[in-house]
């Protein structure tokens, strides 16, 4: 077959350690406004029409400065302004409290109410791309293959751009990279003809999953519609999904409308929701499109890939975290038979530093750690002013590397010179090894007692008991 291609993993292209820029960046300014619209409330000791409408007045100012279209951001505000004041406000909640919670329920309606989910039927899923150029469509489709191989499935990336002269080696690059397989046909200038041979090939090599990239122009135009009108009338694929750089704004919600009133998409991706977007496109385009976003893509890496789901978003927009994406990240990166070889190693008290150096890495893979500890309900606002690095574990991964086997294995032998050479060899100062050292022997000690099932029992009834006594005492 004419340029079909298997993707091979080439040594040293693929970052081992991908971060992810966070995506709470582009709500900072949102969060802000909206958080100064509830103070409005704070101690006031029941909700009344004219402090309501203050609070409201501010949070339709907030949207407005988001980027969000005036309807909108007033059919919103109205919404909230009517639950907020034919609702009963309980002795255990403030009037605050009530309309943070009343905002994040309309918020997450707003933008869909639920996640949508991709649909996966059919043998092979087909999956067809869609967006202008430079939306990040070729890069998106390399991250919808890695996410969906994650799902069990055998993806094929197919080339079907046949104008932008570099399309075709990108897309490639990404298979190789990701050890994917790329169908090309780079002397058919055909888009119909590819996704076709494209899907006929999957079907005969046992591919279960075929993604589409289709050419994007610089604006909408009859010429392009005409193109992927066709193709998807030629392939009927399960889900047609339309890819726009959230950073466009209110032009991102007006290109997506377009599409779909030609092209009748299934789903939006929002790209480069990690720059500085103001969010009025994650905000609207549920509700003047009517379709849903289904992935959100928050950077270049290839793990850089959320499936939306509007109630977390709403939470994370309004400082309150998001644990639920936390705990899935943290699976993501879960390795059940590496876990039960750790226990093992804690259990005999052999956990060393290069068992610490592998949580190191699983953590990192994970994203950035500003992003991950955003997600965590109290600390994004307290930590939104505070330059956390990507690389924070650098001098620690340094330390550990400047050391022997042996010392990686047997941590007991590192004695003062030992220590010193360390801190020569890591370029660290004497004090941070001293530190590294300090911490690593607690962590031991707390994974022992975890490991050992009759002192952990005895040490959680003892903060029983002290939990009792506390509360004898009030």
């Amino acid at each position: 077959m004419d340029g079909f291609q298997d993707g091979k993993g080439l040594p040293g292209t693929w970052p081992a350690l991908p971060s992810r820029p966070h995506t709470d960046k582009m709500f900072e300014n949102l969060n802000d406004k909206l958080e100064r619209a509830f103070k409005v409330l704070k101690g006031q000791g029941q909700i009344t029409e004219i402090n309501v409408a203050e609070t409201v007045k501010e949070i339709r100012r907030a949207l407005l400065d988001a980027d969000v279209n005036y309807k909108t951001a007033k059919d919103f505000t109205d919404r909230v302004k009517a639950k907020a004041l034919g609702a009963d406000v309980l002795t255990a909640v403030s009037p605050g409290q009530l309309l943070t919670k009343i905002t994040h329920d309309e918020l997450a309606e707003l933008m869909g109410g639920r996640n949508a989910g991709i649909n996966l039927s059919g043998n092979p899923t087909v999956v067809l791309m869609s967006g202008l150029q430079g939306s990040g469509k070729t890069t998106f489709s390399g991250k919808l293959a890695n996410y969906l191989r994650k799902k069990g499935r055998k993806v094929l990336l197919t080339a079907a751009d046949v104008y932008r002269p570099a399309a075709i080696d990108q897309l490639e690059t990404l298979g190789k990279q990701l050890d994917i397989s790329v169908y090309s046909e780079r002397d058919n200038k055909d888009p119909v003809s590819i996704a076709r041979n494209a899907i006929a090939h999957a079907k005969q090599h046992g591919f279960t999953a075929v993604i589409i990239d289709t050419a994007g122009r610089l604006a909408v135009d009859e010429a392009m519609m005409d193109e992927i009108t066709r193709i998807k009338k030629a392939i009927s694929p399960q889900e047609t999904l339309f890819v726009v750089d959230a950073m466009t704004g209110q032009d991102a919600v007006n290109t997506a409308k377009a599409f779909n009133d030609r092209l009748n998409i299934d789903g939006v991706v929002l790209t480069k929701l990690d720059g500085d977007a103001r969010g009025g496109a994650a905000l609207t385009i549920r509700s003047v499109v009517d379709k849903p976003i289904k992935f959100i893509g928050t950077g270049e890496k290839m793990e850089a890939i959320d499936e939306f789901h509007p109630d977390r978003m709403a939470g994370r927009i309004l400082g309150m975290g998001d644990v639920v994406s936390l705990v899935e990240r943290a699976q993501e990166q879960f390795d059940e038979k590496q876990a039960r070889e750790l226990q093992k190693k804690i259990a005999k008290d052999q956990f060393g530093f290069d068992d610490f150096l592998e949580q190191i890495q699983q953590i990192k893979k994970m994203g950035n750690m500003k992003d991950l500890m955003g997600m965590i309900p109290g600390i994004g606002k307290a930590i939104k002013n505070i330059d956390i690095p990507d690389d924070a574990f650098k001098g620690i991964e340094a330390i550990i590397k400047s050391m022997t086997p042996i010392e990686r294995q047997s941590p007991s032998v590192i004695n003062g010179s030992r220590r010193a050479r360390l801190a020569k060899g890591s370029g660290r100062g004497i004090e941070e090894v001293n530190k590294l050292m300090k911490q690593f022997e607690e962590m031991r000690k707390m994974m022992k007692v975890m490991g050992d099932k009759t002192k952990m029992k005895a040490m959680m009834q003892r903060m029983q008991q002290a939990q009792q006594a506390q509360g004898m005492r009030r």
